[in-house]
């Protein structure tokens, strides 16, 4: 429960903060939430997020350490007997609350109240004045989400929840149609049967494909990371085959892959022997962000890469899903692909953009760290994004609790 609180939750809240509401909570000096939403599913955004002193909300039962989804013998949470005995004779200044009868109950305790009303499509009501307002917009985020787990890609409201369980069934079939088509089928052909079965590609770019310029070293794509089938998509788009290396890949993803996939060791010296022998045999993948980021932003890129290749050509990944997110940090990493092939269209946007110039790479005397810099504004700016200098690191010890380790 801790985790999806931290790592789950706060993105669909966020999602729906009203921003008129958002702007009075921070005129306060001292803040206290009452809700009958379950406590323990709400006190850590509200407080990491909205810099909430105080939150009283439903609590749950605890059989030993789970939670039995059942009402501890408290009962729901009574926010006006709450209030009462929270604030006991003094009377809060200001109170916020919607407008059904329960809220207006209690708001009477308050000298001044705010009404958000329901009905109305995004309006907020100040003494029955009412006023335009909308969701809080990404940049007037109290802190940007940049990372964020789970699997569904939706609010799980009741009708979306049943139409996502009335979908899987076919979901779970459309996923294996589309693997064996990608691992047994021609590039042409896959591509077809691909698109067909509602898989979506958005290609441009300046050339898809070009010939290393030295002889007898291949190009090397620098991608940035989305999900594990962005070297596949790569490869669909080119229509020859790639190698692909990978930081850390469960052994289900490295047998259903249908182009060459390398591990490396995280050891500077090994892997940069172990690329410069994978480039003398063909093109190479690489995503130097070394793990996926939903979120509209790059992290940090590793600068190996722009010390082995003197042809390097950026490419711009980013997807689109209605349903399922293709990445985890704390689940089953396996299942990355199929819950993206379970999506009924996911999109795939791709932009190669043109190959960097030999005067901006390691041979033209810029340093490999200047290299790795540069190209991470360049596909920033391709897809809109903002740079960060956030690791995988980062990532999963933020999400869950280690390095970001698969076993062999």
């Amino acid at each position: 429960m801790a985790c999806v609180e931290r790592t789950v939750l706060p993105k669909f809240y966020l999602e729906e903060v009203n921003y008129h509401v958002y702007q009075a909570l921070t005129r306060a000096n001292y803040k206290a939430v009452f809700t009958r939403v379950p406590r323990v599913m709400v006190e850590g955004f509200l407080k990491e997020y909205l810099k909430v002193d105080q939150v009283f909300g439903t609590e749950l039962n605890v059989i030993g350490n789970y939670y039995s989804g059942l009402l501890s013998h408290e009962g729901l949470l009574v926010k006006y007997r709450s209030i009462k005995e929270y604030f006991s004779d003094a009377r809060p200044d200001f109170c916020i609350g919607n407008s059904t009868f329960v809220d207006h109950f209690f708001m009477q305790f308050c000298k001044e109240a705010y009404v958000v009303d329901l009905q109305e499509d995004d309006k907020i009501c100040k003494n029955e004045e009412v006023t335009s307002s909308k969701i809080m917009p990404r940049d007037k985020y109290p802190k940007p989400l940049i990372f964020h787990d789970g699997r569904l890609a939706f609010l799980p409201t009741p009708s979306a929840t049943l139409c996502m369980f009335m979908w899987l069934p076919l979901g779970i079939l459309l996923a294996i149609f589309r693997v064996v088509v990608g691992v047994y089928l021609p590039f042409k052909l896959s591509n077809l049967l691909g698109q067909l079965s509602g898989i979506r590609l958005r290609i441009k770019g300046t050339s898809l494909n070009l010939n290393p310029s030295n002889g007898h070293k291949g190009v090397l794509y620098v991608c940035t990371h989305r999900t594990l089938l962005d070297p596949v998509i790569l490869g669909v788009c080119l229509k020859k085959p790639l190698t692909a290396v990978t930081y850390s890949l469960s052994k289900t993803s490295e047998i259903i892959a249908p182009i060459k996939t390398v591990r490396l060791t995280r050891d500077r010296k090994i892997d940069g022997e172990t690329m410069e022998r994978l480039l003398s045999e063909g093109d190479l993948v690489v995503c130097p962000e070394g793990t996926t980021c939903r979120e509209p932003y790059l992290l940090r890129f590793s600068s190996l890469f722009a010390e082995l290749a003197d042809d390097i050509v950026p490419v711009a990944l980013e997807t689109k899903v209605t349903m399922f997110y293709g990445t985890t940090a704390s689940g089953l990493k396996c299942l990355d692909p199929i819950f993206f092939l379970m999506n009924p269209s996911p999109i795939y946007y791709l932009d190669v953009l043109g190959k960097v110039p030999k005067e901006m790479t390691c041979a033209g005397g810029k340093s490999c760290f200047e290299v790795a810099n540069n190209l991470q504004r360049q596909l920033a700016n391709a897809l809109d994004f903002e740079c960060t200098s956030l690791t995988r690191k980062d990532k999963y010890l933020m999400l869950a609790g280690n390095e970001g380790k698969v076993g062999p």
